[in-house]
């Protein structure tokens, strides 16, 4: 049974998802602030995690909660579910480690769906590796099955978001993909500033590995392209 965490203070919509989650199947703990949430953490991972952003006195606590959470696993998925709907928020929360972000208005099915298409992404890492799932590519390596991405065989971590984007990416090399594309192949549905923000930050993820990469080039007007 999968282990979900649901982080928020308001005690009647923290135990209305929780009531809602436990119905489809799921094992729910729910927690109304993050230190309490943190401490649950570090004894035991969720197996996907959903936060609101403001806890109690903690205006932004649940960003500072997404990073812990983060730094302990690069890909238990979480799913910032707020009120705030801003696209600074938004940008803020991905850019964090988030896989999705939704507010508070989203329909019950459809949390449901993005937590199920979440949870299936992450169990492709269990499967076994078989040649025809690896992609080569110069430096690069992608384990399709394992969902991991190694570059000159070290590891980078990222999240499922960010893996089907590069996959999408270096499965076509010198092929542009739009920012319609990697939503498509990321199972996400965001605007074109957020994708701009995941891109940045599987840079970044990258650079931190090798000084020397640039093998994801901005193709102006059109998307993405990966390339040598």
């Amino acid at each position: 049974m999968k282990r979900i965490a649901i982080v928020e203070d308001e005690t009647a919509i923290r135990e209305n998802y929780i009531d809602v989650l436990k119905k489809h199947g799921y094992s729910v703990q729910g927690y109304d602030n993050r230190p309490c949430a943190l401490t649950a953490f570090e004894q035991r991972l969720p197996d996907l995690a959903i936060i609101d952003i403001g806890l109690q006195d903690e205006i932004d606590g649940g960003f500072s909660l997404c990073q812990s959470l983060r730094a302990m696993s690069p890909t238990v998925p979480i799913i910032f579910l707020t009120a705030r709907d801003s696209d600074f928020d938004t940008v803020c929360g991905l850019r964090m480690g988030a896989d999705d972000y939704l507010t508070k208005d989203v329909s019950l099915p459809h949390l449901i769906a993005r937590i199920a298409a979440l949870f299936r992404r992450s169990d492709l890492m269990a499967t076994p590796t078989e040649q025809e799932s690896l992609i080569e590519q110069g430096s690069l390596t992608i384990d399709k099955n394992k969902m991991q991405v190694f570059w000159k065989q070290q590891q980078i971590d990222l999240t499922v978001t960010e893996f089907w984007m590069i996959y999408a990416l270096a499965k076509r090399p010198g092929h542009v993909k739009s920012r319609d594309d990697l939503m498509r192949e990321a199972q996400v549905v965001v605007d074109d500033s957020t994708i701009t923000s995941h891109v940045k930050r599987v840079r970044k993820k990258f650079v931190q590995s090798d000084a020397t990469f640039d093998c994801i080039h901005t193709v102006y007007g059109m998307g993405y392209r990966w390339g040598s």
